[in-house]
C-alpha cells in the first residue's frame, strides 16, 4: 500500500481464467511496482517475464489489457507454459485514481470481513474495461457503467463470495444475463479459513506453524495458562486459555465455525478431548476433525465417545489417529503429515506418489484471490 498511499501507479496482473494444467488458479496476482520490484506470481515462473513487460506497458499507456498465455511450440520455454496449460491474465494500472476503494478493501480483508472485487476485463466499448465494483454482503461501491450491469453483477458476485469462488462471468454489453460481450472477473476475498489447535504441547507449535504456512488463521486453545502462551506459539494468530469444549461450543454459537474450519485435537487426554470431540463431531459444518493418539488411545477414545452417545455416522467424521502415514517422528514431521491429510481430504486426494498415478496433476479447484497479499506489499 506504500506506493498507493504515495500517489504512485503499479502494474497488477491477475489470472482470471485457466485451461488444462495451469500452475496457478484464478485470482493469483503479480504486482510490478514503479521501481521494478515484483510481488506475487501468475504462473510459477513460466510467463512472468512477458507479464512483467506488459505490466510496464500498461502503466505507461494507462490502458488495461487481457492477454492469453500458453504453449507456443518453439517458444514454449521462452514465453509459454511448459506444463501445457493456458491462462488468461488481466493486466491493469492500479493507483488512487483507478482503484480508490483499495484502502478500504485491504482493511476489510485484514479484518476478516468478506468482500469481492468485480472488474470488467472485456467489453465492446473500451472505456468499460477496468471499471470495477467492490461488493460486500450488504453494500456495493463503484460502478461498471450502468445501473443494470451493476445490479446483475452485484447479485452474482455475492453468490460467488458466499461460496468463496473467483471466476469470470459473462453478460450482454449492458449487463443482460442472457447476452454476451461483457466479461467480468469476480475475485472473492472470503476471510481466511480457521485452524483450531487444541492442546498446548510441542506438537501444537509445529502444527500451528504448518497451518499459518497454508494460509489458515490459527488459534491454539488450552485450559492450562502456564502452557497456553503467545511466546510458545509465535505462529498462532491467537492463543486462548479456556476449556476446549467450552471454547469450541461458544465459537460455534457465534457462527465462527464453517465448512472450511479444521480442528486438530492434540491433547490425547480423555478429560479434555472426549468432551471436545462431542462438540466437534456434532457441528453442522466443519472441514476436518482430527485427533492425536496411539492406537490404544484411539480405541479407548472411540469407546468413550460411543458411551457419550455419538453415533457411528458422527464418529466417521473423525480422522484418528491424525495424519497420513509418512513414518513421521519429530513434531515437525508429524505436523507435515497432519497438513497433508487436511489437504488430501479438502481436495479428494489419495495421498499416493504422483509418480504412481496418471492423469492431470493440477485439478480444477476454487480459490480465493491473492490480491490482498500482493497489494499489501504494494
Amino acid at each position: 500500500m506504500r506506493v498507493w498511499h504515495a500517489g504512485g501507479s503499479a502494474g497488477v496482473a491477475t489470472v482470471v481464467r485457466t485451461f488444462r494444467s495451469a500452475p496457478r488458479p484464478p485470482g493469483a496476482v503479480m504486482m510490478v511496482a514503479p521501481d521494478g520490484t515484483v510481488s506475487g506470481s501468475v504462473s510459477g515462473g513460466c510467463v512472468e517475464g512477458a507479464v512483467y513487460e506488459l505490466a510496464g506497458e500498461v502503466v505507461r499507456s494507462g490502458t488495461p489489457q487481457l492477454q492469453r498465455y500458453g504453449v507456443s511450440n518453439d517458444e514454449a520455454f521462452a514465453v509459454g507454459l511448459t506444463c501445457g496449460g493456458i491462462i488468461d491474465v488481466f493486466v491493469e494500472p492500479v493507483s488512487r485514481a483507478t482503484f480508490p476503494q483499495l484502502d478500504a478493501l485491504v482493511e476489510d480483508i485484514s479484518g476478516h470481513r468478506p468482500a469481492a472485487v468485480a472488474t470488467v476485463v472485456s467489453h465492446p466499448q473500451p472505456e468499460w474495461i477496468g471499471r470495477r465494483l467492490v461488493v460486500r454482503p450488504g453494500a456495493a461501491e463503484g460502478s461498471l457503467g450502468s445501473s443494470r450491469a451493476d445490479a446483475a453483477v452485484t447479485d452474482d458476485a455475492r453468490g460467488l463470495l458466499a461460496a468463496g469462488r473467483s471466476e469470470v462471468l459473462t453478460y450482454g454489453p449492458d449487463g443482460q444475463r442472457r447476452g454476451t460481450g461483457m466479461e467480468v472477473f469476480v475475485a472473492s476475498h472470503a476471510p481466511r479459513p480457521r485452524m483450531l489447535v487444541f492442546g498446548a504441547i510441542d506438537f501444537a507449535a509445529a502444527v500451528a506453524q504448518q497451518g499459518a504456512f497454508l494460509g489458515y488463521r490459527v488459534t491454539v486453545c488450552d485450559a492450562r495458562p502456564v502452557f497456553a502462551t503467545s511466546a510458545r506459539f509465535p505462529s498462532a494468530d491467537e492463543v486462548v486459555v479456556d476449556w476446549p469444549n467450552r471454547y469450541l461450543a461458544a465459537q460455534a454459537a457465534a457462527g465462527a465455525i464453517d465448512r472450511r474450519t479444521v480442528i486438530c485435537v492434540l491433547t490425547h487426554d480423555p478429560k479434555f478431548d472426549v468432551p471436545l470431540l462431542e462438540v466437534a463431531l456434532r457441528l453442522p459444518e466443519v472441514g476436518y476433525v482430527g485427533a492425536m493418539g496411539s492406537r490404544r488411545t484411539h480405541d479407548d477414545r472411540m469407546n468413550r465417545l460411543r458411551e457419550a452417545g455419538l453415533t457411528d455416522a458422527e464418529l466417521r467424521g473423525l480422522a484418528s489417529p491424525i495424519g497420513l502415514d509418512l513414518r513421521a517422528r519429530t513434531p515437525e514431521e508429524t505436523a507435515v503429515s497432519i497438513a497433508a491429510e487436511i489437504i488430501a481430504r479438502q481436495w479428494g486426494g489419495g495421498g499416493r506418489p504422483l509418480a504412481d498415478i496418471g492423469g492431470r496433476i493440477h485439478q480444477e479447484q476454487d480459490s480465493n484471490s491473492e490480491l490482498s497479499d500482493s497489494l499489501t506489499r504494494y
